[in-house]
């Protein structure tokens, strides 16, 4: 075969590159229309027919509602209208919140979400549900795996006095800190809270080696861990505690060196910031939290791997409040995050909304699909609430805030 003149061959990378330079775009709908029931923590992931599927859960209230349960729709691909919204799962008179939506590399489907036993957080149970079958999952879901998700955290007495001893010692006596700490250490040896009240924000994320790593977090701890299983969901074993103040709902990207990086909402004391941890064995054991330099007013947030090897956050980038919601392009791992735009931002001084519990993907086409809580406080008659799904594409967060 002859090789091409090199100014054609140049010529043809140059139109390759012009062509694959996308237009910037942002279409959003609600999932369904405004309404004062309680609609919160979505999820979302792209189903092998291109279709997008999204959970979140749905009541009068949160923990203390026993009729809250997991609703899901289908956004059809190149539909723009979402199907109608079902009920995907339902424990009985107990609060069933949290929904995360994950699909594995054998293109199977998993549920996760936890069920509040006695409407406390710190009492939650994780309830897991898998199924190949994903023709029958609209309204018919097939379940080939539906049980709770149970595991011993890993050296977690220990690693906590570990951490919390040497704290205790520095705080002052009768403070809110002592009281808290020591009530950690306590609850670290209670086989019935460190085997409880564990509960999924953001996406699993699968490595190389099939490994799947499923982000958890206590309230009852106020801090996180990791659950792990290397046979497909059949059992399950977990990392080490992530221990910060306040260190919960953690996200995960992976480094093109292996290193996994969890980024936490900050539940703790100011300086209000995203925590970060970081993995170098494969999400055993990781480092104590910090706090990164993005802002966080205690509200999730999740982070991505994109194609291009750049990550992406969605977050609320603020300290205070969650009018705010922001996504920002990382080239760098993390360093530093070079591109940032708003998908909502609510400047009203009294009763501004709040645009939150973030969930997002890239699809397979490269756009980014994401999800949200959409609340609305300033209308008569109260808050009303829904689901907004946004579909925007990277060119667009590059592009900035117009001016």
């Amino acid at each position: 075969m002859t090789a091409k003149p090199f100014s054609v061959a140049l010529a043809l990378i140059v139109a390759a590159g012009t062509a694959a330079a996308a237009e910037p775009f942002l279409r959003s709908e609600l999932i369904f229309p405004l309404e004062h029931w309680h609609n919160h923590a979505s999820s979302l992931v792209e189903l092998p027919s291109g279709d997008i599927f999204a959970v979140w859960y749905h009541g009068s209230g949160e923990r203390r509602a026993d009729d809250v349960v997991i609703q899901a729709a289908l956004l059809r691909a190149g539909a723009s209208r979402w199907t109608p919204r079902y009920t995907i799962a339902d424990i009985k008179r107990f609060p069933d919140c949290n929904p995360i939506v994950f699909l594995d590399r054998d293109q199977r489907l998993w549920l996760v979400w936890p069920t509040i036993l006695a409407n406390r957080w710190e009492t939650a149970l994780l309830n897991l549900r898998i199924t190949s079958d994903i023709d029958h999952l609209y309204r018919r879901p097939r379940w080939d795996v539906s049980e709770n998700l149970l595991f011993h955290p890993r050296n977690f007495e220990k690693r906590v006095r570990e951490v919390v001893e040497p704290e205790l010692k520095k705080v002052a006596s009768g403070s809110r800190a002592e009281q808290y700490l020591k009530n950690v250490l306590k609850h670290a040896g209670d086989k019935y809270f460190r085997r409880l009240g564990w509960m999924p924000r953001a996406h699993p994320i699968q490595l190389p080696s099939g490994r799947v790593l499923l982000p958890l977090y206590s309230d009852g701890f106020s801090f996180s861990l990791i659950a792990i299983t290397d046979d497909g969901g059949k059992t399950w074993t977990t990392s080490e505690p992530i221990i910060g103040w306040g260190a919960i709902q953690p996200t995960i990207a992976q480094a093109r060196d292996g290193t996994l990086v969890a980024y936490m909402r900050d539940n703790g004391p100011p300086p209000k910031r995203l925590h970060v941890s970081k993995s170098v064995d494969g999400g055993i054991t990781w480092s104590p939290a910090v706090d990164s330099e993005l802002p966080n007013p205690g509200s999730g947030a999740e982070v991505i791997n994109l194609q291009d090897g750049s990550w992406l956050m969605i977050y609320n980038d603020t300290e205070r409040g969650r009018h705010s919601l922001a996504v920002s392009i990382s080239e760098d791992e993390g360093r530093t995050w070079r591109w940032t735009r708003h998908l909502e931002l609510d400047t009203r001084a009294e009763k501004p909304g709040a645009f939150h519990y973030p969930s997002i993907i890239q699809a397979g086409d490269g756009t980014l699909h994401a999800t949200y809580s959409y609340f609305l406080n300033h209308l008569p008659g109260g808050p009303v609430k829904s689901i907004k799904h946004a579909h925007f594409n990277v060119e667009w967060v590059k592009q900035g805030d117009p001016k």
